[in-house]
């Protein structure tokens, strides 16, 4: 069957009966559709008959299916050229990739390259070692490190608040340096610049703290996109598996990093059920985990949906009490107004 037989339909995302198509082919591959997707494409023969599909979110490739009776007709190449067409269009170059292991061939023939696998899922860039010149980079400071006793700590800080402070404190007290990595995915109600400006300026009292950013390799919409679901109740094992093992293979080499410091998650069920996983796995890769109490002020568990809660009431007043000042500074500076402004504007869910 020739690839002219074939055409192309694109939703942006899909709606209504052909978003139901789309989930029913995906279902037939053990697959789920991302409700977070911005693009997809259906690829159909002359006669309507679905041969294949594939979806964008951000960066990442996913939920892409090729009909069995089809295979061998170049219907994938014709899926992805789209889907990295779309992705060019959006000035989007670096790309990451979500599949099963059983196709890394496939996709590594397209230009792909594997950054981590399990037994049920496959994640590959389209930039051959990308992950180990980032870090390459971005550790060369450490690179040569005699300290034995290396902390890590990984949020999105959406914002820094007291309790994150008290966090870091204390787990700068148990190690030698302490790297703090700050969520780079901007699916938050903090821009990610913000956020990442509002930790180091929290932290700058405290010498044996470094504070990043995470890229795309921590947490991400690539490596963990069950975080940024707010409506899903908990993570999944598979999904937190894929993270965790990014860090403690490639993080964890770059820095040397020996152990990992997490806040209790009372609030968050995703968060917890990632805590408890990553209480689990990292170990495996001899890296401790150590979680510590949370920081209560008047009884008050801080959190960061607390503060952008009173953030948006805009009571300014016990906010003074709930966050440091460099951050009390900017939720009260023009910049923090403007934003807060912004997020009333747009309806913002906490």
């Amino acid at each position: 069957m020739a690839t002219e037989q074939f055409y192309l339909e694109e939703g942006f995302p899909f709606h209504t009966r052909k978003l139901e198509q789309l989930k029913n082919f995906l279902q037939q591959f053990d697959l789920t559709y991302d409700t977070q997707i911005q693009y997809s494409v259906l690829l159909k023969t002359a006669s309507g008959k679905l041969a294949g599909c594939g979806s964008r979110h951000e960066n990442t490739l996913k939920c892409i299916a090729i009909n069995p009776d089809f295979q061998g007709e170049g219907c994938l190449q014709l899926i992805m050229t789209q889907l990295m067409k779309n992705a060019f269009e959006q000035k989007i170059s670096h790309l990451f990739l979500f599949t099963k292991p059983m196709y890394q061939q496939m996709f590594s023939d397209m230009g792909f390259y594997t950054i981590t696998e399990t037994t049920d899922m496959l994640l590959m860039e389209n930039r051959k070692n990308g992950i180990l010149q980032y870090l390459e980079k971005e550790a060369a400071p450490f690179k040569n490190n005699p300290e034995s006793s290396i902390g890590s700590i990984v949020m999105n800080a959406n914002p820094f608040t007291n309790g994150h402070k008290y966090l870091v404190e204390t787990a700068a007290k148990h190690c030698n340096i302490l790297h703090v990595f700050v969520l780079s995915t901007d699916s938050s109600e903090f821009p990610a610049d913000v956020r990442l400006e509002l930790v180091k300026q929290g932290c700058a009292h405290l010498p044996n703290v470094f504070v990043h950013g995470s890229s795309d390799y921590l947490i991400s919409h690539a490596t963990f996109p069950d975080y940024f679901l707010k409506d899903k109740a908990t993570a999944t094992e598979k999904a937190a598996l894929l993270d965790l093992q990014i860090f403690g293979t490639y993080f964890k080499k770059a820095f040397h990093i020996t152990q990992r410091f997490v806040g209790e998650e009372p609030f968050s069920l995703i968060t917890k059920a990632y805590n408890e996983q990553m209480k689990k796995i990292l170990p495996s890769f001899a890296i401790k985990v150590t979680e510590i109490p949370r920081y209560q002020k008047n009884d008050t568990i801080i959190s960061a949906t607390l503060v952008r809660q009173k953030f948006l009431d805009g009571d300014f007043l016990l906010l003074k009490d709930l966050v440091p000042e460099t951050t009390y500074s900017f939720l009260t500076s023009s910049s923090g107004i403007e934003l807060r402004n912004h997020l009333l504007n747009t309806g913002v869910t906490l």
